[in-house]
Protein backbone atom coordinates (compact mmCIF):
# COMPACT_ATOMS: atom_id res chain seq x y z
CA UNK A 1 0.00 0.00 0.00
CA UNK A 2 1.47 3.39 -0.86
CA UNK A 3 2.19 5.50 1.94
CA UNK A 4 -0.34 8.25 3.63
CA UNK A 5 1.67 11.25 1.93
CA UNK A 6 1.20 9.62 -1.47
CA UNK A 7 -2.78 8.81 -1.00
CA UNK A 8 -3.38 12.67 0.48
CA UNK A 9 -1.60 14.19 -2.49
CA UNK A 10 -3.89 11.54 -4.84
CA UNK A 11 -6.86 13.23 -2.92
CA UNK A 12 -5.39 17.08 -3.63
CA UNK A 13 -4.73 16.33 -6.88
CA UNK A 14 -7.30 14.49 -8.30
CA UNK A 15 -9.09 16.08 -11.32
CA UNK A 16 -11.99 14.78 -11.75
CA UNK A 17 -14.80 13.19 -9.90
CA UNK A 18 -14.36 9.43 -10.21
CA UNK A 19 -10.75 9.83 -9.63
CA UNK A 20 -10.94 11.86 -5.97
CA UNK A 21 -13.61 9.23 -5.39
CA UNK A 22 -11.06 6.24 -6.17
CA UNK A 23 -8.41 8.53 -4.24
CA UNK A 24 -10.46 8.55 -0.98
CA UNK A 25 -11.35 5.50 -0.93
CA UNK A 26 -7.89 4.54 -0.99
CA UNK A 27 -7.48 6.90 1.60
CA UNK A 28 -10.03 5.72 3.82
CA UNK A 29 -9.11 2.22 3.25
CA UNK A 30 -5.50 3.01 5.11
CA UNK A 31 -7.70 3.16 8.28
CA UNK A 32 -5.11 6.02 9.63
CA UNK A 33 -5.41 8.50 12.06
CA UNK A 34 -3.55 11.22 10.45
CA UNK A 35 -5.44 11.11 7.73
CA UNK A 36 -8.66 12.26 9.70
CA UNK A 37 -8.03 16.02 8.42
CA UNK A 38 -7.82 14.59 4.83
CA UNK A 39 -11.19 12.51 5.18
CA UNK A 40 -12.84 15.92 6.87
CA UNK A 41 -12.20 18.08 4.20
CA UNK A 42 -13.73 15.28 1.64
CA UNK A 43 -17.07 15.75 3.14
CA UNK A 44 -17.27 19.08 1.84
CA UNK A 45 -16.74 18.68 -1.62
CA UNK A 46 -19.33 18.40 -4.13
CA UNK A 47 -18.79 14.35 -4.82
CA UNK A 48 -21.09 12.15 -3.08
CA UNK A 49 -19.21 9.25 -3.57
CA UNK A 50 -16.00 10.91 -2.47
CA UNK A 51 -17.99 11.80 1.04
CA UNK A 52 -19.82 7.92 1.37
CA UNK A 53 -15.69 6.83 1.12
CA UNK A 54 -14.84 9.84 3.76
CA UNK A 55 -17.61 8.66 6.17
CA UNK A 56 -16.58 4.96 5.87
CA UNK A 57 -13.07 5.81 6.61
CA UNK A 58 -13.88 7.67 9.67
CA UNK A 59 -15.95 5.36 11.07
CA UNK A 60 -13.38 2.73 10.82
CA UNK A 61 -11.03 5.01 12.40
CA UNK A 62 -13.60 5.64 15.41
CA UNK A 63 -13.14 7.30 18.22
CA UNK A 64 -10.01 9.49 17.03
CA UNK A 65 -12.42 11.19 14.49
CA UNK A 66 -14.81 12.89 16.51
CA UNK A 67 -13.10 15.80 18.12
CA UNK A 68 -12.37 17.04 14.32
CA UNK A 69 -15.57 16.02 13.23
CA UNK A 70 -17.19 18.08 16.29
CA UNK A 71 -15.35 20.84 15.30
CA UNK A 72 -16.61 20.34 11.87
CA UNK A 73 -20.16 20.99 13.06
CA UNK A 74 -19.26 24.61 13.72
CA UNK A 75 -18.84 25.22 10.20
CA UNK A 76 -21.27 27.08 7.95
CA UNK A 77 -21.30 24.42 5.18
CA UNK A 78 -24.42 21.98 5.29
CA UNK A 79 -23.28 19.52 2.92
CA UNK A 80 -20.43 18.65 4.92
CA UNK A 81 -22.43 19.05 8.47
CA UNK A 82 -24.50 16.63 7.18
CA UNK A 83 -22.22 13.92 6.49
CA UNK A 84 -20.53 14.94 9.85
CA UNK A 85 -23.93 13.60 11.28
CA UNK A 86 -23.63 10.18 9.67
CA UNK A 87 -20.40 9.61 10.64
CA UNK A 88 -20.83 10.37 14.40
CA UNK A 89 -23.86 7.87 13.62
CA UNK A 90 -21.81 5.45 12.31
CA UNK A 91 -18.89 5.55 15.37
CA UNK A 92 -21.29 5.83 18.36
CA UNK A 93 -19.50 7.44 20.05
CA UNK A 94 -20.80 9.52 23.40
CA UNK A 95 -19.84 12.65 22.60
CA UNK A 96 -22.08 12.59 19.80
CA UNK A 97 -25.06 11.51 21.77
CA UNK A 98 -26.52 15.44 21.48
CA UNK A 99 -25.82 16.44 17.48
CA UNK A 100 -27.44 13.15 16.97
CA UNK A 101 -30.92 13.99 18.99
CA UNK A 102 -30.88 17.24 17.24
CA UNK A 103 -30.32 15.18 13.94
CA UNK A 104 -32.93 12.73 15.06
CA UNK A 105 -35.37 15.25 15.59
CA UNK A 106 -35.08 18.35 13.86
CA UNK A 107 -32.95 17.89 10.75
CA UNK A 108 -34.49 18.89 7.60
CA UNK A 109 -32.39 16.10 5.44
CA UNK A 110 -34.43 13.26 5.79
CA UNK A 111 -31.24 11.28 5.46
CA UNK A 112 -29.59 13.03 8.07
CA UNK A 113 -32.86 12.16 10.44
CA UNK A 114 -32.79 8.83 8.89
CA UNK A 115 -28.35 8.36 10.02
CA UNK A 116 -29.30 9.90 13.14
CA UNK A 117 -31.66 7.83 14.46
CA UNK A 118 -30.04 4.82 13.68
CA UNK A 119 -27.05 5.89 15.72
CA UNK A 120 -29.07 6.88 18.67
CA UNK A 121 -29.90 2.97 19.06
CA UNK A 122 -26.44 2.18 18.59
CA UNK A 123 -24.68 4.15 20.93
CA UNK A 124 -21.94 3.11 23.07
CA UNK A 125 -23.86 2.73 26.12
CA UNK A 126 -21.30 0.35 27.91
CA UNK A 127 -18.96 3.48 28.30
CA UNK A 128 -21.53 5.79 29.82
CA UNK A 129 -20.93 6.44 33.69
CA UNK A 130 -23.97 5.05 35.55
CA UNK A 131 -24.86 8.27 37.07
CA UNK A 132 -25.32 9.53 33.24
CA UNK A 133 -26.29 6.58 31.77
CA UNK A 134 -29.98 6.99 33.00
CA UNK A 135 -30.45 10.79 30.95
CA UNK A 136 -28.45 9.47 28.38
CA UNK A 137 -30.52 6.90 27.52
CA UNK A 138 -34.29 8.67 28.99
CA UNK A 139 -33.29 11.20 25.70
CA UNK A 140 -32.80 8.89 23.26
CA UNK A 141 -35.39 7.08 24.22
CA UNK A 142 -37.68 9.98 24.19
CA UNK A 143 -36.00 11.23 20.60
CA UNK A 144 -36.65 7.74 18.80
CA UNK A 145 -40.19 7.48 20.12
CA UNK A 146 -40.88 11.19 18.52
CA UNK A 147 -39.68 10.19 15.35
CA UNK A 148 -41.10 6.72 15.03
CA UNK A 149 -44.55 8.67 15.80
CA UNK A 150 -44.04 11.98 13.80
CA UNK A 151 -41.47 12.02 11.14
CA UNK A 152 -43.22 12.06 7.98
CA UNK A 153 -40.76 10.07 6.43
CA UNK A 154 -41.27 6.14 5.96
CA UNK A 155 -37.89 5.54 5.50
CA UNK A 156 -36.52 7.80 8.77
CA UNK A 157 -39.93 5.89 10.64
CA UNK A 158 -37.66 2.67 9.68
CA UNK A 159 -34.96 4.11 11.30
CA UNK A 160 -36.44 5.04 14.38
CA UNK A 161 -37.26 1.30 14.49
CA UNK A 162 -33.86 -0.05 14.26
CA UNK A 163 -32.77 2.17 16.96
CA UNK A 164 -35.59 1.67 19.08
CA UNK A 165 -34.82 -2.20 18.97
CA UNK A 166 -31.27 -1.93 19.39
CA UNK A 167 -32.17 0.70 22.52
CA UNK A 168 -34.37 -1.73 24.11
CA UNK A 169 -31.32 -4.27 24.41
CA UNK A 170 -29.19 -2.36 25.90
CA UNK A 171 -31.72 -0.74 28.03
CA UNK A 172 -30.76 -1.32 31.80
CA UNK A 173 -32.90 -3.75 33.71
CA UNK A 174 -34.04 -1.39 36.32
CA UNK A 175 -36.42 0.78 34.07
CA UNK A 176 -38.28 -2.37 32.56
CA UNK A 177 -41.03 0.76 32.08
CA UNK A 178 -39.17 2.47 29.35
CA UNK A 179 -39.07 -1.69 27.71
CA UNK A 180 -42.83 -1.67 27.84
CA UNK A 181 -43.31 1.75 25.92
CA UNK A 182 -41.10 0.70 22.63
CA UNK A 183 -43.17 -2.58 22.98
CA UNK A 184 -46.12 -0.22 23.01
CA UNK A 185 -44.75 1.84 20.39
CA UNK A 186 -44.08 -1.55 18.09
CA UNK A 187 -47.66 -2.94 18.77
CA UNK A 188 -49.21 0.53 17.86
CA UNK A 189 -47.03 1.27 14.62
CA UNK A 190 -47.48 -2.54 13.55
CA UNK A 191 -51.53 -1.26 13.01
CA UNK A 192 -51.60 1.59 12.14
CA UNK A 193 -47.93 2.66 10.26
CA UNK A 194 -48.93 3.58 6.98
CA UNK A 195 -45.92 1.79 5.14
CA UNK A 196 -45.86 -1.77 4.96
CA UNK A 197 -41.99 -1.28 4.73
CA UNK A 198 -42.47 0.06 8.65
CA UNK A 199 -44.84 -2.34 9.38
CA UNK A 200 -42.54 -5.45 8.25
CA UNK A 201 -39.85 -3.98 10.09
CA UNK A 202 -41.50 -3.19 13.60
CA UNK A 203 -43.16 -7.23 13.29
CA UNK A 204 -39.51 -8.49 12.68
CA UNK A 205 -37.65 -5.86 15.55
CA UNK A 206 -40.96 -7.50 17.75
CA UNK A 207 -39.70 -11.05 16.95
CA UNK A 208 -36.30 -10.75 17.48
CA UNK A 209 -36.66 -9.19 20.66
CA UNK A 210 -39.72 -11.60 21.77
CA UNK A 211 -36.71 -14.73 20.70
CA UNK A 212 -33.96 -13.65 22.48
CA UNK A 213 -32.81 -15.20 25.46
CA UNK A 214 -32.81 -13.95 29.12
CA UNK A 215 -28.77 -13.53 28.78
CA UNK A 216 -29.51 -11.62 25.45
CA UNK A 217 -31.94 -9.26 27.28
CA UNK A 218 -29.43 -8.16 29.54
CA UNK A 219 -27.67 -4.80 28.74
CA UNK A 220 -23.77 -4.49 27.78
CA UNK A 221 -21.79 -5.05 30.47
CA UNK A 222 -19.99 -1.78 31.25
CA UNK A 223 -16.19 -1.32 29.79
CA UNK A 224 -13.42 1.17 30.80
CA UNK A 225 -14.00 4.35 28.92
CA UNK A 226 -11.46 6.11 26.85
CA UNK A 227 -13.35 8.99 27.52
CA UNK A 228 -12.03 11.67 29.98
CA UNK A 229 -13.49 13.12 32.91
CA UNK A 230 -13.79 16.30 30.86
CA UNK A 231 -15.55 14.50 28.38
CA UNK A 232 -18.12 13.19 30.13
CA UNK A 233 -18.58 17.03 31.74
CA UNK A 234 -19.16 18.42 28.89
CA UNK A 235 -21.58 15.44 27.58
CA UNK A 236 -23.69 16.22 30.73
CA UNK A 237 -23.69 19.94 30.57
CA UNK A 238 -24.73 19.26 26.52
CA UNK A 239 -27.65 17.34 27.66
CA UNK A 240 -28.63 19.77 30.49
CA UNK A 241 -28.45 22.52 27.69
CA UNK A 242 -30.94 20.44 25.75
CA UNK A 243 -32.84 19.62 28.05
CA UNK A 244 -33.06 23.30 29.21
CA UNK A 245 -34.26 24.45 25.88
CA UNK A 246 -36.91 21.95 25.21
CA UNK A 247 -38.71 21.97 28.45
CA UNK A 248 -38.13 24.85 31.33
CA UNK A 249 -38.42 22.54 33.98
CA UNK A 250 -36.23 23.68 37.69
CA UNK A 251 -36.21 20.61 39.19
CA UNK A 252 -34.94 19.20 36.04
CA UNK A 253 -31.77 21.93 35.74
CA UNK A 254 -31.51 22.50 39.49
CA UNK A 255 -27.39 23.65 39.65
CA UNK A 256 -27.31 21.35 42.35
CA UNK A 257 -28.20 18.25 40.57
CA UNK A 258 -26.16 19.26 38.27
CA UNK A 259 -23.18 19.36 40.74
CA UNK A 260 -24.06 16.19 42.58
CA UNK A 261 -24.35 14.24 39.17
CA UNK A 262 -20.84 16.12 38.17
CA UNK A 263 -19.09 14.89 41.18
CA UNK A 264 -20.70 11.22 40.81
CA UNK A 265 -18.99 11.02 37.38
CA UNK A 266 -15.55 12.69 38.16
CA UNK A 267 -15.63 9.55 40.91
CA UNK A 268 -16.69 7.19 38.78
CA UNK A 269 -14.10 7.73 36.10
CA UNK A 270 -11.50 8.53 38.53
CA UNK A 271 -10.28 12.24 38.05
CA UNK A 272 -10.73 14.90 40.11
CA UNK A 273 -14.12 17.08 39.71
CA UNK A 274 -14.31 20.36 38.31
CA UNK A 275 -15.97 23.76 39.74
CA UNK A 276 -19.11 24.33 38.24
Amino acid sequence: MADLSTLIRAVEEADSASLLTKAVQNLAAAGLQASVPTLIAALSYNNPGAAVAAVDGLVTIGQASVPALLEQLDQHNYTARSWTIRALAGIGDPRGLVTLLGGATADFSPSVRRAAARGLGAMKWQWFPADLLEMAQAEALEALLFVAQQDEEWVVRYAAVVGLQALAGALTVTYPEWRSQIQAQFEQMAIDDQSWAVRARVLMAQQQIQASTPLQRQPLEPQASPLSAVDWHMILESLYKRKGQERLVLSEGDPRSYQAMAVAIAQETGMPSQPL
